[in-house]
């Protein structure tokens, strides 16, 4: 699946009280109170933007965010 190519993650924010989930690469990201239901709702929207982008005929971008290259 094409949108499984884009790290996404669940974190908290002290600053906001709100459960942040992020996808750095094709969104800003969506803000929630329980972070299983917000990483749920996070895939949809970044399953949404791929369609977009796909059905707009342009390129995705590349997935740069990539954690755990980092640490290996």
């Amino acid at each position: 699946k094409t949108s499984d190519r884009y790290c996404k993650w669940v974190e908290w924010s002290e600053e906001d009280q709100v459960y942040i989930g992020k996808c750095p690469d094709l969104i800003t990201g969506v803000h929630g109170d329980n972070p299983v239901r917000l990483y749920e709702e996070l895939c949809e929207v970044v399953d949404e933007v791929v369609r977009h982008f796909e059905s707009a005929g342009r390129p995705l971008p590349r997935p740069r965010v990539r954690p755990m290259l980092e640490l290996a």
